[in-house]
């Protein structure tokens, strides 16, 4: 299936620039065509047919939905409508906003924050084709289960009191609103609709991420091409207790989306790098980077900023000691 974006990588890397195949700059340039191309490719694919689906999605009804609900299925379900939203870690704060205004518990609205930057279905196919479904389906478990998981801390400690003041003012209305009049029934939008809608936002999310693919890519094809032979499994590859939460750590200060980092991911697997501890590394750059925090800033308090960072790394590393424990079932 994939054959095709290798042969145009060989004819590029090998026919059109003249670099040879055994030589540490033509591994990598090779690596970057095949890898850009086919992700290219499978994000126009993948988010026009995704796009065609959602064309009918009405956001307030999916808050309603789900502000009706007990709690317990309310942070399994903000959890899941994260995992089905194509929004990075920035781009969901407006949603965030949107549904603390519809008065939702904010553990649940919580639940789709942290999903939402972990999984898309960008990144379920891209796992899935360069990993394989068993750990393509360990991952969206994982990212499911740390949503849910953490709205439903944050609900237990009573994390509303910790939002600045506009937004806590906005739950407080929204709580009180009577939520009856939001009952409209959608109607399903005509098929020429659907394709202009897909369009359009295949168009304004591939602009947003395309170059995100490029620093991912790039960054993957340095560590493939370059990087020598043995040094990370030497430093960081013998899955030392302490190589989780370093890489963790290491990931804070980077910034990507799900999309990007797998690429980033595929190679320091490649290089040696047990699962468990790559995993850790990349959840940490997509979800607990210090852009999204900035503007997290906006809506939080210190102390809520606070806790959702721990949160979020003690999640990371529980899960990155859980895959190493268990890689050889991978």
């Amino acid at each position: 299936m994939f054959a095709i974006f290798t042969q145009f990588a060989d004819w590029l890397t090998y026919s059109i620039f003249g670099l040879s195949p055994d030589s540490k700059l033509g591994d990598a340039v090779h690596f970057f065509i095949e890898d850009v191309s086919k992700i290219y490719a499978l994000l126009i694919v993948m988010i026009y047919v995704v796009a065609l689906l959602r064309a009918s999605l009405n956001v307030e009804r999916v808050r309603d939905y789900l502000s009706g609900k007990n709690r317990g299925i309310g942070y399994l379900l903000g959890s899941g409508f994260g995992a089905i939203t194509p929004f990075c870690s920035c781009s969901s704060i407006p949603v965030f906003l949107g549904f603390t205004s519809a008065g939702i518990p904010v553990g649940i609205t919580m639940s789709f924050l942290l999903t939402s930057p972990l999984i898309n279905e960008v990144a379920i196919l891209l796992l899935m084709s360069l990993l394989g479904w068993k750990f393509t389906l360990l991952y969206v478990v994982i990212g499911i289960s740390v949503g849910t998981l953490g709205g439903f801390f944050l609900d237990s400690i009573k994390a509303e009191r910790w939002l600045q003041s506009f937004a806590a003012k906005a739950l407080a209305q929204g709580q009180q609103n009577d939520q009856t009049n939001h009952s409209q029934t959608a109607t399903a939008m005509p098929l020429a609709q659907r394709h202009e809608f897909a369009k359009d936002e295949t168009l304004e999310i591939f602009s947003r991420v395309w170059k995100w693919v490029i620093i991912g890519v790039g960054l993957g094809a340095a560590l493939h091409g370059f990087v020598p032979d043995g040094w990370i499994e030497q430093y960081l590859g013998d899955g030392q207790w302490w190589s989780v939460p370093a890489a963790v750590l290491l990931g804070i200060p980077l910034y990507s989306n799900a999309t990007g980092v797998i690429p980033v991911m595929e190679s320091l697997i490649i290089n040696g790098l047990p699962i468990g501890t790559t995993l850790a590394f990349c959840m940490s750059t997509v979800a607990a980077s210090f852009p999204e925090f900035i503007l997290l800033k906006q809506v939080m308090q210190w102390r809520l900023l606070a806790t959702v960072f721990l949160l979020l790394l003690v999640s990371f590393t529980a899960v990155g000691w859980i895959f190493n424990a268990f890689s050889s079932f991978l």
